[in-house]
């Protein structure tokens, strides 16, 4: 399977990998076909992600839109985070194979339930997806 450079490199040295002590919200997704498990852990300040953290478990695909989608919510408000789309992360990689597309829509799925789980703490009423 051929992948782009950059989808290497996040998986070869990925960014932002690990977990957050005590985060503000935590997302974790899996997809039963082909067993990778994402989460995602924000810490939240100002309605900012001041820090983000994954660890996932699977293909080099699924760890390459993990820390790449880390890299594009980092800073951003909670909003812009919650818009950002699988098919931007896979784009951020300068593509994935169709049968890898699944990876990136964990990552989006993951974002969301970071954010609706740091909502819920706060007793506010969650996003829809």
């Amino acid at each position: 399977m051929d992948y782009s450079l950059k989808v290497m490199d996040h998986f070869s040295n990925p960014r932002n990998m690990g977990s957050i002590e005590n985060s503000d919200g935590v997302g974790e997704v899996g997809n039963a076909k082909c067993g990778d498990i994402m989460k995602i852990y924000l810490k939240v300040e100002n309605n900012r992600i001041a820090d983000v953290k994954f660890q996932t478990f699977g293909c080099g695909a699924a760890i390459a839109s993990s820390s790449m989608a880390t890299e594009m919510i980092k800073g951003k408000t909670l909003e812009e985070a919650w818009k950002l789309s699988n098919k931007a992360v896979a784009e951020a990689l300068d593509g994935l194979p169709p049968i890898k597309m699944h990876c990136s829509m964990l990552a989006e799925e993951a974002i969301h339930e970071a954010i609706n789980d740091y909502l819920k703490k706060r007793g506010l009423e969650t996003w829809d997806e």
